[in-house]
């Protein structure tokens, strides 16, 4: 299979399957990569996902150039025949973890910058080489880099088509933790267990709150902000953080 997706808990872990061809992005990829995600959207029981790459060469080496680059050129004009993803189209509020386990390039940077956490194995790197072969990032690499880092190292990576390593890449806040090889998934684990651990509406509201403030103005965010705190304090789960807070006890969120 193509995409490795697992349960456990209340995490997902889904892995981009393709070893052998450093986890390059086919259009069969792309839609299993869609089925999973919505899958795991809508399952209520899990609360977050860690997305790496199979094997320790590489996360992901971007679309593959063999397969997914024709189907791109020969479907041009054409966005509704590519599936929803985290890249575009599909909205999806529950936190995401990235364990960046090597080459992570192209279309595998933009499923990083998808996620909400990125965790770097010390022998990570990270580029958008697409000016490369005549084109641009093409799954959010122009819109979303820019956000993550500061513009002037945004254009550098982006114009040059240049990589970096993990360290530079926490550096420029990039990624969020730099590990050896050995600690990536217990890193990437222990993140998604203290996401686990807050109230998930909670949680999910903050996300969503945070990306789509980043494209309002200051009031306007602020204002999105406030209708989300309202609901959020009319919640069962607030009323269980409160009592739990004062009665100095572990609260149980139910996400009602």
């Amino acid at each position: 299979m193509v995409i490795l997706y697992q349960k456990k808990d209340k995490i997902a872990y889904i892995t981009l399957n393709r070893p052998e061809a450093f986890n390059s992005v086919t259009p069969e990829m792309l839609q299993e990569l869609s089925r999973v995600l919505i899958n795991f959207r809508d399952d209520e029981k899990l609360l977050v996902a860690i997305i790496t790459g199979a094997g320790n060469r590489a996360f992901c080496a971007g679309a593959d150039i063999k397969t997914m680059l024709p189907f791109l050129r020969e479907n041009r004009g054409k966005p509704w025949l590519s599936p929803p993803t985290i890249m575009r189209g599909l909205e999806l509020w529950k936190p995401l973890v990235a364990a960046v386990n090597g080459i992570c390039l192209g279309g595998g940077l933009e499923i990083a910058l998808a996620c909400d956490i990125r965790i770097a194995s010390e022998n990570a790197s990270f580029g958008q080489p697409e000016v490369n072969l005549g084109i641009i990032p093409g799954w959010g690499g122009t819109q979303r880099l820019p956000r993550c880092i500061p513009p002037a190292i945004a254009a550098d990576l982006i114009l040059t088509g240049r990589s970096i390593k993990a360290e530079e890449a926490y550096r420029i806040g990039l990624v969020n933790k730099v590990v050896p090889p050995t600690d990536l998934v217990a890193m990437a684990e222990e993140y998604a267990k203290a996401l686990c651990r807050p109230g998930p509406l909670a949680v999910r509201a903050a996300k969503r709150a945070m990306i789509l403030g980043s494209e309002m103005s200051l009031e306007e965010g602020l204002a999105m902000e406030q209708l989300s705190f309202d609901f959020l304090i009319g919640t069962k789960d607030y009323e269980e953080g409160r009592s739990a807070f004062l009665e100095k006890r572990e609260p149980k969120f139910t996400g009602e």
